[in-house]
């Protein structure tokens, strides 16, 4: 019975992963890409397979030294014309010049109506360089629909043969209009291609499309049309299969692409992989030319300000012109990232088996070999993908067969746990370090009450810390003395608080943070909490004293208490979760014992602590301050010691009682003066240092508070 609701349950799963990835991929579609993302950082940079292409940047350097965007076209003339005297092979630019130059003199004169025989013409000029030289325009095609896109179409000089295609279906991206050069330079050039760059859903550019339909005809892009030309080819033939398009196929080289005709680009690495030559250095004949005879040159931008920036799975800020280098050295490497044809079957095989093989392998080992037997399956999924795409160039998707085996496993393992394990053992795992015995014995009785759910409560919260813990380990340089050492003192201070009913919720590093009334009631829990600061306290001076004489360092710590409402529940995640507390009073508890290095102290309470204390003790009050994150100010008190206990000297309490009220009353001339005397007799108070200081800076700037702020910085 129980066979068949596992196979039942692992077929269910099986196939609600299943639709998704046929009905809704979309839905995941980011997911996967990032995962993707992460094996091309793992991989890191490499360095382009062929050294044809080059980048002609417009840079920083170039708009400091010939003036911002958009530049005279004289300038851009002179560019064109130094490659091409240094042996360039072709040159593609990734801009569009949809207007006129409004800096030519024919322009200027023609606008202030100035009529003169011969008037430089930068536009004409610009046009006969562009026909005179091995220059490809670029432009960009619009997809959304309004009224106020250009419909004119680009004229090209490709010839497009398409193979398989089914009638009357298109599978390009269609364009709604266009962004063209001026007429005098589009009709005067050889040929153009678009450079349009789109991103995918999470805004990533991931893939470039090759090919675009506008008007029923083709049109190639800027990285196509420029390799086209540069290899001396007349037709390019689009190959379809039942899905869409199979690959673009240019002379010898084919081309794998997506339905669409979108090459995925295998990236080569972060910004300026390629190599880049400043316009300005062009323009000023200030490169060599063997960086030029014979290359590809793509013209484009890096600079932040013209705003041709994209984000590819290497960085989030990226030249678009870059993804233009990095499709054509692909091309020409023939080195591909390709989603083949019957990947997804693959996948859906992929998701059928991990399905049923992780659901009965998980239930069939033990539950201590579960997580290295998961760790090491993950690691394996993300290590074949890896290896997929990088070394064979297929795109299996990432993302599907990882959430197969997390969600296959993890049901695995919660039905393992309503089958096999007991809600008295895991009371027992939560609960049996961190309280005491009487709470244990209690929580075992109530296993069906309501007592572990989250709920608010007033709790006490203790937190201490050991001071210049750092310094300590810096002595103890050797891990396992160090661990030794800490395990002096945590052990016993554990062992005092969970003698008082407390709970002891967490060691962070040299920390301990323990509450109090969770999740039974505690009678008296705020006395227990601070019988149990005093108690540390008492054996602390013992345990130095064994320390010295092994010739340790001794150890200080500080405690903060208060009571206040929280939190308290089951929190985590799903197989790793523990009953603990959160909330306002924890962060102010924990700020409460910082302040003890700040006031000299070992042991601060807050008032609402004092309030619900029923044994008498001897206290100091402290401050009235306004914590961090706090807009109500809070006093602080130090717990010196139980009243029975009290040995020392009543009259320096007395006096220094005195002391406040003065100060409070804003008699600060007064207070001082009796502060001085304190710290005179008893030298070694650093609250007595705090006040005197602030009676003096009070006393000299006429302005008084009885609140003191505390930023924690």
């Amino acid at each position: 019975m129980i066979k068949n609701i596992n196979f039942l349950i692992a077929f269910l799963i099986a196939t609600f992963i299943v639709f998704i990835y046929i009905f809704h991929p979309s839905v995941l579609q980011s997911l996967d890409d990032r995962l993707r993302d992460s094996m091309f950082t793992i991989r890191g940079e490499i360095a382009p397979k062929s050294d044809s292409v080059i980048i002609i940047d417009i840079d920083e350097k170039s708009l400091q030294q010939l003036g911002q965007w958009p530049w005279p076209r004289d300038i851009l003339s002179k560019i064109l014309q130094n490659l091409n005297d240094k042996g360039i092979a072709i040159v593609g630019l990734d801009i569009v010049f949809a207007e006129e130059d409004r800096s030519s003199p024919h322009n200027i004169f023609k606008k202030f109506n100035i009529k003169k025989d011969i008037v430089p013409n930068y536009d004409l000029e610009f046009a006969q360089t562009i026909a005179n030289t091995p220059t490809i325009l670029g432009y960009q095609f619009e997809f959304s629909n309004s009224d106020y896109i250009n419909k004119k179409a680009p004229s090209i000089q490709t010839i497009f043969i398409e193979k398989n295609k089914q009638m009357g279906k298109s599978y390009l991206l269609e364009a709604k209009g266009s962004i063209l050069n001026i007429p005098i330079l589009q009709d005067t050039s050889y040929s153009s291609g678009f450079f349009n760059n789109i991103p995918d859903d999470s805004g990533i550019i991931r893939s470039v499309p090759l090919i675009i339909s506008y008007n029923e005809q083709i049109y190639p892009s800027l990285a196509l049309e420029t390799l086209r030309i540069a290899l001396g080819v007349k037709k390019i033939f689009i190959n379809y299969n039942e899905n869409g398009v199979d690959n673009i196929k240019l002379d010898e080289l084919t081309i794998p692409t997506d339905r669409y005709g979108r090459l995925l680009i295998n990236f080569r690495g972060k910004e300026k992989t390629f190599k880049y030559l400043s316009a300005v250095d062009i323009y000023n004949n200030n490169f060599k030319q063997e960086d030029v005879e014979n290359k590809i040159a793509l013209i484009g931008t890096s600079a932040a300000a013209l705003m041709d920036l994209r984000a590819t799975p290497f960085e989030a800020i990226f030249p678009g012109v870059e993804v233009h280098a990095n499709a054509i050295d692909n091309i020409i490497a023939q080195d591909f990232l390709y989603k083949a044809s019957w990947v997804d079957g693959l996948n859906i095989v992929l998701i059928l088996l991990l399905t049923l093989f992780t659901f009965f392998i998980i239930r069939k080992i033990p539950i201590w070999l579960t997580p290295f037997f998961m760790g090491t399956l993950l690691i394996a999924l993300f290590y074949i993908n890896y290896y997929v795409l990088f070394h064979v160039g297929i795109v299996i998707n990432t993302f599907f067969p990882i959430i197969t085996f997390i969600l296959s496993g993890t049901i695995s393992l919660v039905i393992g746990y309503f089958y096999e394990i007991r809600k008295r053992e895991d009371i027992k795992k939560k609960f049996a370090s961190k309280v005491s015995k009487n709470v244990m014995e209690e929580l075992i009785k109530n296993l069906d009450s309501n007592q572990l759910e989250a709920q608010n409560k007033e709790i006490t919260i203790f937190f201490s810390d050991i001071r210049k813990f750092t310094n300590i380990s810096e002595k103890i340089n050797k891990p396992e003395l160090l661990i030794k050492y800490l395990n002096q003192y945590m052990t016993p201070m554990s062992e005092i608080i969970i003698k008082n009913s407390g709970t002891i919720d967490k060691y962070i590093g040299d920390s301990i943070m323990a509450y109090w009334n969770a999740p039974f009631e505690i009678e008296n829990h705020a006395d227990k909490a601070v019988l149990s600061g005093l108690e540390q306290l008492s054996y602390l001076e013992i345990l130095n004293k064994e320390l010295i004489k092994n010739d340790q360092p001794i150890i200080e710590i500080g405690i903060g208490i208060t009571t206040g409402i929280a939190t308290v529940g089951e929190i985590g995640s799903i197989g790793r979760s523990d009953y603990t507390v959160i909330g306002d009073t924890i962060n102010l508890c924990s700020r409460i014992e910082s302040l003890c290095k700040f006031y000299g102290t070992k042991l601060i309470i807050s008032q609402n602590n004092k309030d619900k204390l029923k044994e008498k003790y001897i206290f100091r009050y402290l401050d009235f301050v306004q914590v961090k994150g706090k807009e109500e100010p809070i006093k602080l008190w130090e717990v010196i010691c139980l009243e029975k206990d009290f040995k020392e000297n009543i009259e320096e309490l007395e006096i220094y009682e005195n002391a406040i009220k003065l100060y409070e009353k804003e008699k600060l001339n007064e207070a001082l003066i009796l502060f001085q005397n304190l710290k005179f007799k008893y030298q070694n108070m650093k609250i007595y240092d705090i006040y005197i200081q602030r009676c003096e800076n009070y006393i000299k700037n006429k302005k008084f508070s009885t609140i003191f702020k505390h930023d924690f910085k």
